[in-house]
């Protein structure tokens, strides 16, 4: 099920630990079987190890390295490009063989639809689950055009795994009225604000949290090549911070 990994033998820079030695797994979900705008999110993890390979190891706002992480590299899944739920059962199957053996996935997609497949994983082993979704978009609706697996329902289709009060939603700022009135009936939309963000370890604390990270949470003058761009989104610099006051 795990494929080579995409860029030429490379793994993602720092993350060259054997499967053993490793806590935390990253691997590619090629996939974009849902996308409604623009689509090209299944080329991003073979585009994210080569770019990274241009980056720097050490973080000096975190001081923390990636080679002193006990960090390792899967591979691809191999996802069907039309077929949605073989696609989410792929992502979940792996996600529960990692997590049962101790270890931490990191799944890099991809559309935002693949979230389910990691969330249905993740609550077998973490019941009291919470989501953390960073994101443009409310991606609340029952159904997009007949699809109840698309990318614009995959939050719905959390809430109804979850529950209400168990997705804390940041960075929102495109959805039906419908959508809105969803989320402000079960409590899951926040301001983006770095308080926020604050205020959101009190309320989970000491529970697990699953982070869901969807790049159109920043403004399109940061990074324009997203599928669903939407301006007025937030900045790097917010968003590293926010990153940073979560993995507190």
């Amino acid at each position: 099920m795990i494929s080579g990994i995409t860029f030429e033998g490379r793994t993602f820079c720092g993350c060259d630990r054997d499967y053993e030695e490793s806590q935390l797994l990253i691997f590619g979900a090629p996939y974009d079987g849902s996308a409604s705008f623009r689509p090209g999110a299944r080329f991003a993890p073979a585009a994210m190890r080569r770019d990274s390979w241009g980056l720097e190891t050490y973080s000096p706002i975190l001081n923390r390295d990636l080679e002193e992480a006990k960090a390792g590299d899967l591979g691809d899944l191999e996802l069907p490009a039309g077929d949605a739920q073989l696609a989410f059962d792929r992502v979940e199957s792996l996600c529960r063989t990692v997590m049962g053996e101790g270890k931490i996935p990191v799944m890099i997609g991809g559309d935002h639809s693949l979230t389910l497949g990691a969330v249905r994983a993740a609550l077998d082993f973490y019941p009291d689950l919470h989501l953390v979704q960073l994101d443009a978009h409310a991606d609340l609706r029952d159904d997009y055009l007949g699809d109840r697996w698309s990318h614009a329902s995959v939050m719905r289709r959390c809430y109804e795994l979850l529950g209400a009060g168990r997705i804390h939603s940041f960075g929102i700022r495109s959805g039906l009225r419908e959508e809105f009135e969803f989320s402000n009936q079960h409590g899951g939309l926040h301001p983006y604000t770095l308080e926020e963000v604050a205020c959101l370890l009190e309320t989970a604390k000491g529970v697990p949290v699953y982070v869901s990270f969807d790049l159109d949470v920043l403004d399109p003058s940061y990074f324009p090549g997203t599928g669903t761009p939407e301006p007025g989104g937030v900045s790097y610099s917010d968003l590293a911070k926010a990153l940073t006051i979560l993995s507190e």
